[in-house]
């Protein structure tokens, strides 16, 4: 059979993961990396063509791939090319604001369905896997809430999306941002109370920051604070740092998270469920998952479908590589 043609829009984090993911999956194939600097980009890679991103029609016309897996942030990058991309070929992203993802999910369906195209949005581990787990589990445990749980180790979780939503403030040269579960909040739901949580009860946030030269840090600082849909509802912590520190301290990419949901069963039996992740890199994971979807995106658009889908409508077995037979024999 021949190979899924990959081409991977972004080279940050994400991208380059997604790069090491396909090289795990033989079915498939990278035909091109797509970036707004390709010059900076063929300093550190060269394996296939390294194309500019915006002359989309000369990139299609030279890779001819099958899904674009777009890397691009979730603040100022996807909601622009996400529909751009999404009227010229298949596309698979991981738009990770929570809050923005109906109207986003609307202009991707709109964009792909006018095109005949397949688009899958907001896929990674949440949203993506945890989004799954919720929905599950609540209908597991109907009536039960489910909750995400985010940074449960002492150092906290690093969110690559709220990392890269700091990084657009003006006068912030770098910056991580760190987001650590509260511990009571767990246990509340653990103990079956279906607390009716802000998302501020549930989490903190903490942010490492390099400024700019001559950057006002206060305004920085309040900017921050303020960010609606990253930062705003949450207890935030700042601390500006040396871009020394930040390379030393916050150099890895760690992230684990929890979904629970507590309820009862027939006459009033306690039930719980919970899925749990550990991740040594939250790029490379969220690449993992992507990669996935590319594969069930191709067998949608196999099938005549055309608009945007989530993880919540695919089948598990259009992740998979492996044919019918070996889940039923070797997965159920």
């Amino acid at each position: 059979m021949s190979k899924i043609r990959v081409a991977v829009a972004g080279y940050g984090n994400v991208g380059r993961g997604v790069l090491a993911a396909l090289k795990n999956n033989p079915d498939m194939e990278t035909v091109g990396v797509l970036s707004r600097n390709p010059d900076r980009v063929k300093k550190s890679f060269n394996e296939v063509p390294v194309m500019q991103i915006s002359e989309v029609d000369a990139w299609l016309e030279a890779l001819k791939p099958d899904v674009a897996i777009l890397c691009g942030g979730s603040k100022d990058d996807l909601p622009v090319q996400g529909p751009a991309l999404a009227a010229k070929i298949n596309t698979v992203d991981s738009f990770d604001n929570h809050s923005r993802i109906p109207e986003y999910f609307k202009a991707m369906d709109d964009s792909a369905k006018a095109a005949g195209h397949v688009s899958v949005i907001s896929t990674g581990w949440d949203p993506g896997i945890f989004s799954m787990e919720r929905v599950v589990a609540n209908a597991f445990l109907p009536g039960s809430r489910a909750y995400g749980f985010y940074g449960l180790g002492e150092s906290g979780g690093l969110s690559m999306g709220h990392s890269d939503a700091l990084r657009t403030i003006p006068g912030v040269k770098d910056a991580r941002q760190y987001t650590h579960a509260v511990t009571e909040a767990i246990e509340k739901v653990r103990r079956g109370e279906n607390p009716q949580f802000t998302p501020g009860d549930m989490h903190t946030r903490e942010c490492f920051v390099v400024l700019e030269e001559g950057a006002d840090k206060d305004a920085v600082a309040e900017t921050i604070r303020t960010m609606p849909g990253y930062f705003a509802p949450y207890k935030t912590e700042i601390h500006f740092v040396s871009q020394e520190y930040l390379d030393e301290k916050c150099s890895g990419f760690p992230h684990d998270g929890l979904v629970v949901a507590a309820g009862t069963t027939g006459s009033g039996n306690p039930a719980a469920v919970e899925y749990r992740c550990q991740w040594g890199s939250n790029p490379e994971a969220t690449a993992n998952v992507l990669v996935a979807h590319a594969r069930a995106v191709v067998r949608l658009a196999k099938e005549g479908k055309s608009g945007a889908f989530t993880i919540l409508d695919i089948p598990p077995a259009y992740f998979s590589m492996h044919s019918k037979e070996e889940l039923l024999a070797k997965f159920m």
